[in-house]
């Protein structure tokens, strides 16, 4: 019997990995047999994510302190990465943040960090693992967590920068499949909805986003931990070969409307 995503032995770099969904896509690659590289700023929450990845699905997972939107740091933490581990065959930038405010109150400090931390950062983490690692195996996946509202606007919550970094990282995945594909690189993005992290529960579960979730979703209601895994799993794995510089909407399917 064919695993069709069978990663062993095979080594997977998650930045923003020390909460919520990039943990829970480190589980899902370890679960596959990947070994894993927790990429964040707090040092103390991903030696403690890597700790329980090692001992729970028995795969080698480490720690690497990273402030992403720094070039120098990026470089020496994917040079220390190949130092232990010796390769990188998949990257989840799954790093970002978000400013909320009305647009005409964002400030230049908030829209200077989110392009920095979501759309810099995303590139300098690409650039940087493609030129080292990736382009000289010839074989590599890059996985960019955009946003669902990275494809359209909304009227719930304002968040202008945020729209226009996560849609900055759906062009920029589309440009990098159009140089690295013919190289062995395969460049996709997940946009997920609206997830249940324990940063979000709290949030989602007032009757005004409950609400929200009925008028707003088809499937009305917010994504439950898990339900991102599956197409991490697939475009991390070999099986999707010919699948490469295209957008995924994890969402219950708020952009089919």
């Amino acid at each position: 019997m064919k695993n069709y995503f069978d990663l062993s032995g095979q080594v997977a770099v998650v930045t923003g990995c020390s909460t919520g969904l990039g943990v829970q896509m480190a589980k899902a690659l370890a679960n596959q047999g990947a070994k894993i590289v927790a990429i964040a700023r707090r040092k103390e929450m991903i030696e403690a994510v890597a700790k329980e990845i090692s001992e729970t699905y028995g795969v080698e997972a480490i720690a690497v302190q990273c402030d992403i939107t720094d070039t120098a740091k990026v470089e020496a933490a994917v040079d220390e990465i190949l130092a232990k581990l010796g390769r990188i065959d998949i990257l989840i930038n799954n790093a970002g943040t978000g400013a909320v405010a009305p647009a005409e109150d964002i400030t230049d400090d908030q829209l200077n960090h989110e392009m920095n931390v979501d759309l810099g950062g995303t590139f300098k983490m690409a650039r940087a693992v493609a030129k080292k690692a990736m382009l000289p195996a010839k074989y590599g996946r890059i996985i960019n967590i955009a946003s669902m509202y990275g494809l359209v606007g909304n009227k719930i919550c304002g968040s202008a920068p945020y729209h226009a970094a996560k849609g900055a990282v759906v062009n920029l995945t589309r440009a990098l499949a159009a140089e690295w594909s013919s190289k062995g690189i395969n460049v996709n993005a997940i946009c997920p909805g609206y997830f249940y992290t324990p940063l979000t529960k709290e949030t989602l579960d007032t009757p005004f986003f409950q609400q929200n979730a009925k008028t707003m979703i088809p499937a009305e209601r917010y994504g439950n931990e898990g339900e991102l895994d599956t197409a991490a799993i697939f475009l991390a794995s070999k099986a999707s070969s010919y699948v490469t510089g295209i957008m995924v909407p994890v969402d219950g399917g708020y952009t089919c409307m």
